[in-house]
């Protein structure tokens, strides 16, 4: 009987593999057309991959917990002769491969060598057992011989992972010898494989720290904002409130969340702001679009959608891109002030510490009152904004939290 061929789909723009966590179906089920038959994870999200036409399971080409190139074949459906006609000029591209690269004499922009993707033949299937790829090495990385780097690329390490060897060549250089001692006490120590979000956390946070960051903070009164919350149903947390503050300030002054790419200065068309959500290992950040023409009801209601989908690692990449800030509330940790770190395709964060009571001096009454304070920051790239452009942003947030009604 003819046969169909089940292929690992782009999961999103930026992503060029996947981890099998889930295989749903076994040899001989039948299937419907866009059935979902396996489960697949990123380091964004986890994801369905269906079926490209019904029929009957002839066999399924890959394992539990190995990860897979874009393009791959996983498995094939036993399908009729019309859709195998269709689908007869589809194959799976070839998986591409990261190619080490070198550029001598120019030790300021040298490039990592990324390690070559491992492809065993599974059955005629590409199938890839590593993980991410390797980020771009920082300058400090040319002390390190090339025997090094390629042993750094073969073991997918990145300079911040050898941040802790001192290096006993000449000039401080860090040897083979130096770091496969490093290795050997690692290897005594209690240690297990970083998830997919995991990893895809730490890719982001060592591509955003790459930008002159900077952080201004100040305090804001929550009061008015937990006295409007009472009056409502649903009822937003702060960080809505935060959020909804951010995106009216936006579209006030959307010059302010503009991105700087090379010598052109990027403007948004829309005021999409990002949440973000703790996961299971790792925050997750959904986008809300048009967050300036959401009103706080509807707010809530995404929010409470959006965070369901966290728990279940079931937000897709789509739905985490393209935002221009983002509003993260630590102060539902307990803790009263932060510097979180904007994504990379982000200019701006605001942070929301949790309340407390402080005396705040009432000049009506000539004497001070107890006042529900928090502290709030706003972490920016400065290559975007500069501190007095981020200040008056930051107090139109101020302005509008202690305002509710003006949300």
């Amino acid at each position: 009987m003819p046969q169909v061929p089940i292929i690992m789909p782009q999961l999103g723009e930026s992503i060029a593999e996947a981890t099998i966590v889930d295989i749903k179906v076994k040899p001989g089920d039948e299937v419907a057309d866009d059935q979902e038959i396996i489960d697949v994870e990123t380091n964004k999200a986890v994801m369905g991959v269906t079926t490209p036409c019904k029929g009957k399971i002839d066999k399924i080409t890959v394992q539990l917990k190995e990860t897979y190139p874009v393009g791959t074949v996983l498995g094939y459906v036993e399908a009729s002769e019309a859709d195998a006609a269709r689908f007869a000029k589809q194959a799976p591209p070839p998986p591409q491969r990261e190619v080490a690269e070198e550029i001598p004499a120019r030790a300021d922009q040298e490039v990592a060598p990324a390690r070559e993707k491992k492809i065993a033949a599974r059955g005629g299937d590409g199938a890839s057992a590593g993980g991410l790829p390797v980020p771009a090495i920082s300058k400090g990385a040319t002390f390190m011989s090339p025997r090094v780097r390629a042993r750094m690329a073969e073991l997918q390490l990145t300079t911040a992972d050898l941040a802790g060897i001192m290096g006993t060549g000449a000039g401080n250089r860090v040897t083979i010898k130096d770091l496969e001692n490093f290795l050997d006490k690692i290897e005594n120590q209690t240690a297990h494989e970083a998830s997919a979000i995991r990893a895809g956390v730490a890719d982001a946070m060592r591509r955003s720290w790459t930008r002159p960051l900077s952080t201004i903070g100040s305090s804001v009164n929550l009061d008015p904002v937990l006295q409007d919350r009472q009056s409502r149903d649903p009822k937003p947390g702060p960080g809505l409130y935060a959020l909804r503050a951010l995106a009216l300030a936006l579209a006030e002054n959307p010059s302010a969340a503009a991105k700087l790419i090379g010598n052109r200065v990027v403007q948004s068309s829309s005021i999409d702001v990002g949440i973000a959500v703790e996961a299971e290992d790792g925050i997750m950040v959904p986008v809300i679009r048009e967050a300036d023409k959401t009103s706080l009801v509807d707010l809530t209601t995404k929010y409470k959608e959006l965070v369901d989908l966290a728990r279940q690692r079931r937000i897709s990449p789509d739905m985490q891109a393209g935002g221009i800030a983002t509003v993260s509330n630590f102060g539902t940790f307990g803790m009263e002030w932060g510097t979180p770190i904007p994504l990379p395709d982000q200019t701006l964060l605001v942070g929301l510490g949790a309340g407390k009571k402080v005396p705040a001096w009432d000049e009506a009454k000539k004497e001070f009152a107890p006042e529900t304070e928090a502290q709030i920051t706003l972490s920016f790239d400065h290559r975007s904004i500069d501190g007095g452009g981020a200040g008056r942003l930051l107090k139109r947030v101020i302005e509008l939290l202690e305002d509710p009604k003006k949300l």
